[in-house]
């Protein structure tokens, strides 16, 4: 009976599970918002009382480990298609592509080349009849598989953050002709933006602008209220990647260990890509003892767990500057005071994600995710086929209220744990019953015939 009680208990925690996605006809609407190198310590370090009463409400993820290199555009194409850089080809800022021999500038080239390795997620809703949109999200004004987002607008500083939000509640909303748009993607660029230029421990300046962030998402949210939206639509808030504090004492100088003729330069500080204009090995042997601060890396060897290698955009010699340093040609001035693009593993360079809405937990929240399992939890939000991709949903499931990933398991523990107690207990008392048994048998004197030999002599 007590077996069947828990087994009833198990099934009923799965079924819950199970019947969270039947009860909720076709998916809610999400909306994707970006805040351009928000460092995960700043939620520690700094007052945001409009995002911490969001995530109180919903998740937080203290820490995402992003992807490498730890740049604005390949972390944001990482985002929506859930790949390594080195999968969906937007490898740096500057990239050059020895295939076509074409080169490209961040924010410069719409060319749909270099973004035709991986299909966003605003692209892959469209062929399941979803309308989408993004507001200044790399990538989202090229086409790409000869389209954009049903509503797109291009990068523009100028636009403020509450005529971007405005735009986007008008496409989710959407009107008596067309319905609104199931994802969304908004991009902003601060604190990024003041991260370069001041760095990220200039406490007095990132503290406004950090009080200037948490002011637009006490915005966001009361533009969903307003309009009606707020509790029907899920909503998550992240960033691509943290920021470093630099310092002009801390220069890493290419010219002090190798000549201008001997190289081309693709990429620089803090992960500069190189061109070698005469045998690889040979200019590699001098980046390799030109400062203790760097690394050096043949192409072939570049370590497996940074998933940076397999793509002909990523150039035969790269260098990797230790956290703070910076590569530069030549010089001893810095133009900004703050710089990302170090190694993943860094915490300085790990972003966070906070998430509300009726498909995430209450006041729940992880320690750690990977970047690229966002992509696989929208789509299971939006119920879209994934396209291929890096990610996994098993850690990011455990943030969504029907699944129920925690109490499910403590469920199992709880059912392992009774079924083993019921059979230390049964063993127990079959033990002291045969031993019982064994003590009542009364005394027999062994008999031994005359004719057999004794059994001792």
């Amino acid at each position: 009976m007590l077996l069947k009680v828990l087994l009833g208990l198990l099934c009923g925690v799965t079924a819950s599970v199970a019947g969270g996605d039947e009860a909720q006809q076709g998916p809610l609407p999400l909306l994707m918002v970006s805040f351009d190198g928000f460092r995960a310590d700043y939620l520690q370090r700094f007052p945001m009382p409009n995002l911490k009463l969001l995530y109180s409400q919903g998740v937080l993820v203290e820490q995402l480990t992003n992807v490498f290199i730890t740049k604005t555009f390949p972390n944001h194409y990482t985002l929506v298609t859930g790949l390594y850089a080195e999968s969906h080809g937007i490898v740096a800022s500057n990239m050059y592509d020895p295939v076509s021999h074409k080169h490209f500038h961040a924010g410069q080239d719409q060319d749909p080349m270099w973004w035709s390795k991986a299909q966003p997620l605003w692209i892959t809703a469209l062929d399941s009849g979803y309308k989408t949109a993004a507001m200044m999200w790399p990538g989202s004004d090229v086409l790409i598989s000869s389209r954009t987002p049903t509503h797109f607008l291009p990068y523009d500083f100028n636009v403020t953050f509450r005529q971007r939000i405005g735009n986007v509640t008008k496409w989710l909303l959407g009107n008596e002709k067309e319905p609104g748009v199931k994802f969304a993607a908004l991009y902003w660029e601060e604190p990024d933006r003041s991260g370069h230029k001041y760095g990220p421990e200039n406490t007095a300046v990132m503290t406004k602008v950090l009080k200037e962030v948490d002011d637009n998402i006490g915005l966001l949210v009361s533009k969903l209220k307003y309009n009606g939206l707020w509790g029907r639509i899920n909503v998550i808030i992240t960033s691509d990647h943290g920021m470093a504090q630099l310092s002009t004492e801390r220069l890493i100088r290419l010219d002090d260990c190798i000549h201008p003729d001997d190289y081309t330069l693709v990429d620089s500080s803090p992960v500069a890509a190189l061109i070698p204009h005469k045998d690889p090995k040979t200019l590699f042997t001098l980046l390799r003892t030109c400062h203790a601060h760097m690394t050096a890396y043949l192409k072939s060897d570049i370590p497996d767990r940074l998933h940076y290698r397999n793509n002909e955009r990523i150039q035969p010699i790269i260098l990797v500057a230790d956290e703070g340093w910076s590569i530069v040609q030549r010089g001893n001035t810095l133009s900004r005071m703050g710089d990302h693009g170090y190694d993943n593993t860094l915490p300085s360079m790990h972003p966070f994600m906070a998430a509300a809405g009726p498909s995430f937990r209450e006041g729940y929240r992880i320690s750690n995710l990977k970047s690229v399992d966002i992509y696989p939890l929208m789509c299971h939000l939006l119920s879209v086929p994934p396209q291929p991709n890096n990610g996994s949903l098993s850690q990011a499931r455990c943030l969504l209220a029907a699944e129920a990933c925690g109490d499910l398991t403590l469920v199992i523990s709880l059912v392992l744990g009774i079924l083993l107690v019921l059979a230390t207990i049964i063993l127990l008392f079959r033990w002291r019953r045969n031993y019982r048994q064994s003590r009542s048998q009364p005394f027999q004197r062994l008999q031994v015939d005359d004719d057999e030999e004794p059994l001792f002599e």
